[in-house]
């Protein structure tokens, strides 16, 4: 039995549409250990992705992102740390010193992972998914602490610059409303 063409394109285009919305949770990271992981832990669950640096002014923002953690974990939200190195050089350290900080200044218990790059030719493929050209919110990361919402679907619900606090209205209502959505 022959399907029609349009048949075949309608499935051929469905799958390749499922197997591109459950890339996030392939993709190959390290965790800040250096281990080897990925986000299939995290499927289903609400995640802010952001990248983070140590010596920059935004740093303080990692008691916000703790705190968010802390108070929607139950609820399935996850935040999710990616240091960075990309911007004023501000995280020159290793991921044991960089782990070493964040836990020691800002009792960061949120999963941290491996340094990687968010721009450019060696940009890491999570941050292709994030902000490459077929992202919701496409466009290069113009500075550390910028933050994703991802829904628990691993779609890209929204894209939060610097400036924007993990604890203002504005991200918590975005978060909120992403839990609330099953």
């Amino acid at each position: 039995m022959k399907l029609p063409i349009s048949i075949l394109s309608t499935l051929l285009l469905g799958m390749i549409s499922v197997r591109a919305a459950g890339s996030l949770y392939d993709i190959p990271l390290k965790d800040i250990d250096g281990q080897s992981a990925s986000l299939k832990p995290y499927q289903g669950k609400v995640l802010i992705v952001v990248n983070v640096a140590s010596h920059c002014g935004y740093t303080p923002q990692y008691e916000d992102l703790q705190a968010v953690y802390q108070k929607y974990k139950d609820q399935g939200l996850v935040v999710l740390g990616f240091p960075c190195n990309q911007f004023g050089a501000q995280e020159p350290g290793s991921g044991a010193e960089i782990k070493q900080f964040c836990t020691s200044k800002y009792s960061v218990t949120f999963p941290m992972y491996e340094k990687i790059l968010v721009n450019g030719p060696e940009r890491h493929p999570l941050y292709k998914f994030l902000a490459g050209g077929d992202s919701p919110v496409s466009g290069d990361i113009k500075w550390n602490f910028t933050k994703f919402l991802v829904g628990r679907d691993g779609k890209i619900l929204q894209r939060f610059g610097s400036g924007v606090k993990p604890g203002s209205t504005e991200m918590t209502a975005a978060a909120e409303s992403a839990l609330a959505a099953k």
